[in-house]
């Protein structure tokens, strides 16, 4: 799953540049999208600021960091000033297979048991080791529910539902 802007949901967080790395505009970038093209050269992207943001190159840094540097972006300073979050738009994203969904499709949707009990309302997604889970709340409680089709039996983003038949034990 992937996140989406508190703000807009029609944009998708993809990432958020860190501190500048040397003096050509290269800049830290920590990555969200699972998207392993998401920052190749020509990729657009928005800035938090809702500057638009073209990707002139990329490239690993000692194994593990992402180094990215944007069109139009040529100092230490320039590179500072583009600290924050970055996203796409929604034309941008990719389809995703069938029952698999944005976390921000999910949050703000009703919780039902397969029985019609009210279970209360997605307040967000836990990514986990084994499974995603959905943060459901509920008055003064918080449920987690595993994002598993055993569980989760039914999501209809269009009606802002989703179904489960959750385990005993499950919703105490």
């Amino acid at each position: 799953m992937t996140d989406a802007s508190d703000s807009d949901p029609a944009r998708l967080l993809v990432g958020e540049i860190g501190k500048p790395h040397g003096t050509d505009g290269e800049a830290y970038m920590v990555a969200i999208s699972d998207d392993p093209h998401r920052f190749d050269p020509g990729s657009r992207l928005v800035h938090g600021n809702g500057t638009p943001l073209v990707v002139e190159g990329s490239r690993i840094h000692r194994g593990t960091r992402l180094l990215v540097k944007f069109e139009g972006v040529d100092s230490r300073n320039a590179a500072e000033l583009l600290r924050g979050p970055v996203y796409v738009n929604e034309d941008q994203r990719r389809d995703l297979e069938e029952g698999h969904y944005w976390q921000h499709e999910l949050v703000g949707c009703r919780v039902l048991t397969v029985a019609g009990n009210d279970v209360g309302e997605v307040s967000g997604v836990v990514e986990g080791p084994a499974q995603d889970l959905i943060s459901v709340a509920h008055e003064d409680k918080t449920f987690l529910v595993p994002l598993v089709k055993e569980i989760v039996v039914d999501v209809d983003i269009d009606a802002r539902r989703v179904t489960i038949a959750p385990p005993a034990g499950l919703l105490d």
